[in-house]
């Protein structure tokens, strides 16, 4: 027997119910329990359950009703022509002879139930069945269909002996003769393994009862049990692909933007001249921008926009995401704080109470949240002495604001009218209108929904919509690809992706490091290791998303890491104490930590030991495998941004106290998420760096050492001078790859050969051949000189290189120690699917990449990336478009992959749409060098 909670889905589990579904569960669970009457006969107790079911969760979508000798179905439609999802077999509360209990299983109830699903199974061939249940209307056996699929439809003796009885090919005909020849024995071998959840609902009346809510937390699983979420397997809201529509249109509305459909693609735009309120936040900066000319001290401008007005625009966005990254961080963080000191409302600063304009907000982000409590003044310590310190960049004054504005630049004293959608209501609980200050109107907005831990069996008191770190970075991918239309990766994809190939990394890891031939973790498992060094061969892992996004690879990486740990069972707290009493695992994308012994999802509470145990062990955990395994590099600023920014969401969920008001710094995770162009790099992967190496006064473990050294840094000035140290190794680098350039050696070889020609020579000893021949050399070595010289520069200078990415000495992580380039285990993403006559540089494109044949889409030149940056025995993976299976300019790619004998396996979706409103039909593409197989699953 299962607990119910260990038998219900642990992402579902997370989801907190409404109040008002509890309520309604609450009277009609109540109904039903004084309602059943033992005396009555079954058909009687049978409709009581079929009204609980319709009136609680299932009218109008799902049909219920008896079918032939059925007692009751669930239909996965609405009407009974649709498949049967969950089969219940009832009994009369009094006739407890045939039905099932906890000591004895194998009675006619269940013997019923075997026969009904085989009639589904075998004989029509129903392969939507999802659960099957025999129930006395007080007690629920409830078993999942794929069990009875494993045991009983697999076994083919069994399912023969079946349709021999149902051909009449036996010496019984009638029912009781399978009940008891065939059911009976058959369920007798397999009682064993079948594993069911149980429930009894007379155990529930008290709570029922009691009207306490406190109490009624007792009801979150029960409630569950029986919802279509569960029963049928559907799908539910915390899919991270899932948008919450009237929040991303209201948000970009404060903003200052609108979505709009062209073609296929939905872009964001700024309202159009005539629609735009100088309130919203993007028109406030634009304005500032603009008025003081802020745009000329911008570097590379041009890159921004092709004229002022889309220049004003790229610079305006860059800094409202930077603004509204962090408020949306410290909402997070409030609810995290509300939750860990039980609604105490001293925790609750983001409001118009305590942040009156923007100079307040201001003064939040860099005299607060980025000040120890001992440095900040006396007023911010009295005011906001209950929010932590937070070491972190994301409160530090951002690049553009350095060279622009900061958000206490925008006027105060405008206001924004309310959106026609918006959720904020009046007090009668009508929506409101009219308008109101902007920051007022923000936070009132951020107020509307709810941003606490769904991590947590409890219940939302307020009708609000959950806002988690998924959502918020599918709305920043929205957002990031406002001008050619972005498609968030959904998370089934994301988690099967990092499943398939970090897996293989990982065994490939612990073969190269011990020796062995494991093939994968069952076989690591049968292996003994020390664990504190298994923990170091996992956390050698070195994994890249070439083209970042949001960060949601490299989250569902982290993910899948600490899950794999558990796995291995080499999960641990400081002490190398191993978390064995919890059961780590991804579920829909999310990491899911519960209780082994009841299912009971983790819970951190400040003063309790054992759960600030788990809390750190999961905190510091990420830290590490943040800190050492994940990369990501972007073209977009805002991208990159907005990827560190959910790493950090993905520590703050499981920040912890250190002492009374002291909660765990943020380590500075920025520096592994990088901005540059992926495609375009100055030095080759291959350039020599020995000469470098012997000539600099640092080695590569000086650069690893002043990499970890900035991820710890306490404090701004340790940080300033780690990035300082960082950028002089770099440069050091820079120069000495120049230096034995070829070109360049070859520049001073005509230089010196010039300077020989002209300073030792003496024209008056020469004769006027010999002159007309040194003349003609020194034309000769000058021009050369002069066409290197303009090379060289015209190099330096080209704009082609103005967002290059130096994947040769940018993350020391994938250099050993003589410099060499050893490259990345897992490269894995969502390359762009920009098309030929969008793409950039195409002369440099073409020169450098092999497969840039053709009219080539941009994704072809990211495969050959992966050969590029990655290591000699990597598992990458790609979810690209299948069009280079067949067009004509993946020719070049298809030979690529033959030639190096590293793709893996194809996972091709045919006609199915991964990304919703897109028109590109794609496919999962896995690389590898570890092996030749090409393998295509449809």
């Amino acid at each position: 027997m299962k607990s119910l909670r260990k038998s219900i889905n642990p992402a579902f589990l997370k989801l907190k119910p409404h109040r008002d579904e509890i309520e309604a569960f609450k009277h009609e669970l109540l109904y039903l329990i004084e309602h059943i009457n033992a005396g009555e006969h079954e058909e009687h107790n049978k409709n009581l359950l079929r009204d609980f079911l319709k009136k609680t969760y299932y009218d109008p979508d799902r049909f219920i009703n008896t079918y032939h000798r059925k007692d009751l179905v669930i239909h996965t439609g609405k009407n009974s022509n649709s498949p049967i999802g969950v089969i219940i077999e009832t009994k009369s509360p009094s006739n407890k002879n045939e039905m099932c209990s906890k000591d004895k299983l194998n009675t006619k109830a269940l013997q019923e139930l075997l026969l009904y699903y085989l009639e589904e199974r075998a004989e029509h061939q129903n392969t939507e069945l999802k659960h099957l249940i025999v129930t006395n209307i007080h007690e629920y056996f409830i078993f999942k269909a794929p069990l009875f699929e494993k045991l009983v439809y697999k076994n083919k003796a069994f399912v023969k002996q079946f349709r021999d009885f149902k051909l009449g090919g036996l010496s019984g005909d009638r029912t009781d003769f399978f009940y008891n020849e065939i059911a009976r024995p058959f369920i007798d071998k397999i009682c064993d393994e079948l594993e069911y959840a149980y429930l009894d609902i007379r155990d529930l009346e008290k709570t029922l009862r009691k009207n306490d809510p406190n109490e009624d937390k007792k009801l979150i699983a029960p409630f569950k049990l029986f919802s279509p979420e569960h029963m049928l397997v559907l799908p539910f809201t915390n899919d991270s692909n899932s948008l919450d529509k009237k929040f991303y249109s209201e948000l970009l509305h404060i903003i200052g933007l609108k979505e709009i459909k062209e073609g296929s693609k939905k872009l964001i735009q700024r309202y159009p001249e005539g629609e735009r309120n100088p309130a919203s936040l993007l028109e406030n900066a634009i304005d500032k921008l603009d008025s003081r000319d802020h745009l000329s001290q911008v570097d590379h401008l041009s890159s921004y926009g092709a004229n002022r007005e889309e220049q004003l625009f790229a610079v305006g966005l860059e800094l409202c995401i930077t603004w509204i990254n962090r408020i949306l961080f410290l909402k997070l963080l409030e609810a995290q704080l509300l939750s860990y000191h039980k609604g105490d409302k001293t925790y609750k600063f983001l409001n118009i109470g305590r942040l009156r304009n923007y100079d307040d907000l201001d003064n939040l982000f860099f005299s607060v949240l980025a000040k120890k409590q001992d440095e900040r003044s006396e007023q911010n310590q009295k005011e906001f002495g209950t929010i932590p310190y937070l070491n972190s960049s994301l409160f530090e004054p951002a690049p553009m604001e350095h060279k622009t504005i900061f958000v206490t630049d925008l006027r105060d004293d405008l206001e924004l009218p309310l959106i026609g959608s918006t959720v904020l209501k009046n007090d009668q609980g009508k929506k409101r209108s009219g308008s109101l200050n902007t920051i007022d109107y923000l936070f009132h907005f951020l107020d509307a929904y709810d941003f606490s831990s769904e991590g947590k069996e409890e219940i939302q008191e307020e009708h609000k919509t959950l806002i988690n770190a998924s959502v918020l970075g599918l709305i920043f991918e929205k957002i990031n690809g406002y001008k050619d239309g972005s498609y968030f990766t959904p998370g089934f994809i994301t988690e099967y992706m990092c499943r398939e190939t970090i897996r293989r990394a990982v065994v490939q890891k612990f073969n190269e490091a011990k020796g062995w031939d494991c093939k994968d973790l069952t076989d690591l498992h049968n292996k003994d290791f020390d664990i504190a060094e298994a923990n170091d061969i996992v956390n050698s892992l070195r994994i890249c998303d070439p083209a970042v996004g949001s960060g949601h690879f490299l989250v569902s990486a982290l993910n899948e890491i600490l899950a794999i740990k558990h796995e291995l069972r080499i999960l641990c707290d400081a002490e190398g104490k191993r978390l064995k009493h919890y059961q780590v695992e991804v579920v829909n994308d999310e990491l899911v930590v519960m209780d082994r012994a009841d299912g009971t999802l983790f819970e951190y509470h400040p003063n309790d030991d054992e759960s600030l145990r788990i809390q750190k062990a999961l905190f510091h955990e990420k830290q590490t495998i943040i800190e050492n395994c994940l990369f990501g590099v972007d073209i977009n600023p805002n991208s990159v941004k907005i990827c560190r920014l959910r790493l950090w969401i993905e520590l703050l969920k499981n920040a912890y106290y250190k002492s009374d008001n002291e909660l765990e710094t943020l380590p500075n995770i920025d520096i592994n998420i990088k901005c540059g162009n992926s495609l375009i790099s100055r030095f080759d992967i291959k350039a020599d760096l020995s000469k470098a190496l012997k000539k600099s006064k640092y080695d590569i473990d000086s650069y690893r050492d002043a990499v970890r050294a900035y991820q710890n840094a306490k404090d701004k000035d340790e940080k300033r001078k780690m990035r300082d140290l960082i950028e002089e190794i770099k440069g050091n680098f820079r120069t000495e790859i120049y230096a034995n350039d070829p070109k360049i050696k070859r520049l001073y070889k005509l230089q010196g050969e010039l300077f020989t020609e002209t300073n030792q020579q003496n024209l008056f000893d020469m004769s006027p051949k010999e002159k007309a021949a040194w003349e003609k050399k020194i034309e000769k070595l000058t021009a050369e000189s002069r066409k290197l010289e303009a090379d060289i520069e015209e190099i330096k200078n080209n704009k082609i290189y103005e967002n290059a990415f130096e994947w040769r000495f940018e993350f020391p992580e994938v250099l050993d120690n003589d410099g060499n380039f050893v490259g990345f285990d897992v490269v894995i993403g969502n390359p762009p699917y920009m098309g030929f006559q969008e793409v950039k540089n195409k002369e440099y494109l073409n020169k450098f990449y092999d497969v840039a044949k053709g009219k080539y889409d941009i994704y072809v030149l990211f495969v050959e990336l992966v050969s590029k940056i990655s290591s000699s025995k990597h598992e990458s993976g790609f979810i690209i478009p299948h069009k280079y299976l067949v067009a004509g300019f993946g020719k070049a790619l298809r030979n690529m992959m033959s030639r190096k004998g590293f793709i893996r396996n194809i996972v091709h979706f045919q006609e199915n749409m991964v990304f919703e409103d897109a028109t590109t039909y794609t496919c999962l593409t896995f690389f590898s060098n570890n092996n030749n197989i090409t393998r295509c699953v449809k």
